[in-house]
């Protein structure tokens, strides 16, 4: 019986060292996530506002995460071979794009043939940062402001050109956009690039210019442009002395391009919350938010899912009636 009881205990001792092996190896059976680096696809070439945002959101979310958060950079076709790499990857958490209002609103609502569905394959966690724009204008044209400028523009119909960079780009369709809502008449002249497109409107070829605000401020610092409006709801701290352009007359407007991160759709909820909570960190630091003034990009304040999700919903109402009304398809 004594054998009995000592061999009972010795198994029982057996037991309950297993049971302390299997306890202590669980971590390792269910890591949590991320638990490898993660890659973040970015639809632009190395060296702009985009680029340098992003490499410094990797940064960040390196440290938030734990883990190397690696930027591809993906250019080309107008952000869709990045955002056609991400819908097909593997939805697990790992791959981010990202995203823009090019990716996600525009091309979808441009282009005939598109190799995937915004809205179908896609999660946007967040909207980091907005790139506000700058309406200016040729500094021989007698306006020194928006308003002043409408009414020449009116005075003088058909007479007067805007440059953009090219159809269906959101400069164009921003400056689409406020000849809408303020009834001037001004004829559009495309360029293949911003540098083009601003010498013609200091050469007075053309007389007005939607511009991204990082390309524009030295231009209007050095006084070879004159800065009529932003189109932000407030006014920027690198240009304090110009108005918005509802200050200027027109109420409710607001255009600006915008950088978030977006996932493949079918990414489980909690790697999204992982994620969305770490940029969410990001965005609250203030250096963060300060490094980018400089460049015109305005740092968001985090959303939660659903104020993103309202927020692309509404770019896609706006910018969808502007492509309408304008009849603008591209191949």
């Amino acid at each position: 019986m004594l054998k009995i009881n000592r061999w009972a205990g010795r198994a029982s001792a057996a037991v309950l060292l297993c049971a302390g092996a299997v306890s202590t190896s669980a971590p390792v059976w269910a890591a949590a996530f991320p638990d490898r680096p993660l890659k973040l696809v970015v639809p632009y070439t190395p060296g702009g506002a985009a680029d340098q945002l992003s490499r410094t959101l990797a940064e960040r979310l390196s440290r938030e995460l734990a883990q190397p958060v690696v930027v591809e950079n993906k250019p080309g076709a107008n952000t869709m071979i990045a955002a056609t790499q991400v819908a097909r990857a593997q939805a697990d958490g790992y791959t981010l794009l990202l995203a823009s209002n090019a990716s996600m609103v525009l091309n979808p609502a441009l282009y005939r043939k598109i190799s995937y569905d915004a809205e179908r394959d896609f999660r946007v966690l967040s909207i980091v940062a907005e790139l506000p724009l700058v309406v200016v204008a040729n500094k021989q044209v007698p306006a020194a402001t928006l308003a002043q400028f409408v009414g020449y523009a009116k005075a003088h119909p058909g007479k007067l050109n805007y440059a953009s960079v090219g159809i269906g780009n959101p400069l164009q369709l921003a400056t689409e956009l406020l000849k809408s809502r303020t009834g001037m008449d001004v004829a559009h002249i495309p360029y293949n690039g911003s540098a083009p497109a601003l010498s013609s409107l200091m050469a007075n070829d053309t007389q007005l210019m939607v511009d991204v605000i990082s390309t524009s401020l030295p231009l209007v610092k050095d006084g070879k442009i004159k800065a009529l409006a932003v189109t932000t709801a407030e006014r920027l701290p690198v240009l304090p002395d110009v108005p918005t352009v509802a200050e200027s007359g027109f109420p409710d407007f607001r255009a600006a391009t915008w950088f978030g991160v977006a996932v493949p759709a079918g990414t489980p909820p909690q790697e999204a919350a992982v994620l969305q909570q770490a940029i969410a960190n990001v965005l609250r630091q203030a250096d963060f938010r300060e490094r980018f003034q400089t460049l015109g990009l305005v740092i968001q304040a985090p959303r939660d899912q659903a104020e993103t999700d309202a927020y692309v919903s509404d770019d896609r109402r706006r910018w969808g009636e502007v492509i309408r009304a304008n009849n603008i398809k591209l191949d």
